[in-house]
């Protein structure tokens, strides 16, 4: 195993035995044992799976619910065993997958932290020490002398998260922790994962919040029925999970369409279209198609969406990629903006996009890459990747992807005004 590699997975396979028959009894016991009919099937959980993380690495594991997502966790925790195959993990390794495990309803908040503490090594001095932080973050400082029992799931699970980020690792697996929690809570997490970047922690992370999996990972991999099916940038793997989550749409309103008796709208590669976007381009302040802009200079993109299915209150919008450090640069839709109902759209019916860019941009080469997903932003119905390209130059200082055009403002302090002042 390379010194970088954090964790390696090497063709495992896990199998689990669902019994058809509940043995109440030794008699029904030995019967059972000796019927040529085993009583139960095999489910593969995972097939052959096979993938390496990097030290420091944010990884993503993708997949629809029931697809293996979890078991994999669990393997790598050590929870699992795998039936065939290896897993190598390289550091201290501490899983956020059930949080609040060895909670106890019937104790309170309070002597549940102390519990939840000596389960994962504190000692009673640790805790004490960092009690008071640990309730602040959860933010449920008036219920910590009430029994655990009468707490909501999501207060519980705030309260485990609070305690599991107080253990120092190499290693995290989070498995949807985002998934409760008001939006101040959710952005206390969010800085939380932010810090771990900065200290080159290994996180793998589990969930199906596109916009959260885009933030904070680099690469991912993408299981379905237990197999992987996609490694790559986070970016490939949800480009292809929407792929999967749209042929099961296309499944279910099939007989629906057929019954209506309308035409299934058909791309080149066989897929139902939903929406198709085209004639991506960018203007001048006074409306003209230009592609090279002076730094400064108004730049405004246009795009037009074609609707090919009845869609209800799409999101639209649209990223800019800096071509030189291939990081988004800019990003805007009309959920952000605050529009949630954009509106029913029919077959045969255009949509056309249209805004402005800061001026910010600094020189360059610029990909723009528009998007219309569904209402809850976890489908893409269309994503054009490097749609269109604009340069940028003339910029007096080309040394970030950003300039500003205010002043530096220098001021002097001599020695001897500094001593007056004090």
């Amino acid at each position: 195993m390379e010194d970088d590699i954090a964790i390696s997975v090497k063709n495992v396979s896990k199998t689990f035995k669902l019994p058809h028959e509940k043995n109440t009894s030794i008699k029904s016991a030995f019967v059972n044992f000796y019927k040529r009919d085993k009583g139960y099937e095999e489910q593969e959980a995972l097939k052959d799976i096979s993938f390496d993380i990097k030290k420091g690495e944010f990884f993503g594991v993708v997949g629809r619910n029931g697809s293996g997502k979890s078991t994999l966790l669990k393997i790598l925790a050590g929870i699992y065993s795998p039936n065939t195959g290896s897993v190598q993990v390289n550091g201290k390794l501490i899983p956020f997958i059930e949080l609040g495990v060895g909670f106890s309803p019937e104790l309170s908040g309070r002597d549940n932290v102390f519990l939840n503490g000596s389960l994962l090594g504190f000692s009673r001095k640790e805790m004490k020490e960092m009690y008071d932080d640990i309730v602040k973050f959860a933010e449920i400082e008036r219920f910590m002398d009430q029994k655990l029992k009468n707490y909501s799931s999501g207060m519980q699970v705030r309260l485990a998260f609070s305690i599991a980020i107080r253990a120092k690792s190499e290693i995290l697996l989070i498995d949807e922790v985002l998934a409760v929690g008001d939006a101040a809570f959710q952005t206390k997490c969010f800085d939380y994962f932010y810090e771990l970047k900065k200290t080159d922690t290994t996180v793998i992370f589990v969930s199906h919040d596109r916009g959260s999996l885009e933030r904070f990972c680099e690469r991912g991999i993408l299981i379905e029925e237990g197999k992987m099916i996609e490694s790559g940038t986070i970016q490939e793997v949800l480009r292809s999970y929407s792929d999967i989550v749209f042929k099961e749409l296309d499944q279910a309103s099939e007989a629906q369409t057929e019954a209506e008796g309308e035409a299934r709208p058909i791309n080149k590669q066989g897929k139902v279209e939903y929406a198709h976007i085209d004639k991506v381009s960018t203007y001048d302040e006074k409306g003209n198609l230009k592609k090279n802009f002076q730094f400064g200079e108004k730049i405004s993109l246009e795009f037009t969406v074609n609707i090919k299915r009845k869609i209800e209150n799409p999101i639209i919008g649209v990223t800019v990629w800096c071509k030189n450090v291939d990081k988004a640069v800019y990003a805007n839709n009309t959920l952000i903006d605050g529009i949630k109902d954009t509106g029913v759209f029919l077959a045969g019916e255009k949509i056309i996009l249209k805004l402005s860019l800061p001026k910010l941009l600094n020189d360059g080469e610029y990909y723009i890459e528009p998007a219309i997903a569904n209402e809850s932003a976890s489908t893409f119905y269309d994503q054009k990747i490097k749609a269109a390209t604009f340069f940028i130059s003339g910029s007096s200082n080309p040394h970030s992807i950003i300039s500003g055009t205010d002043k530096l403002k220098l001021e002097v302090l001599k020695k001897g005004d500094a001593t007056k002042q004090s």
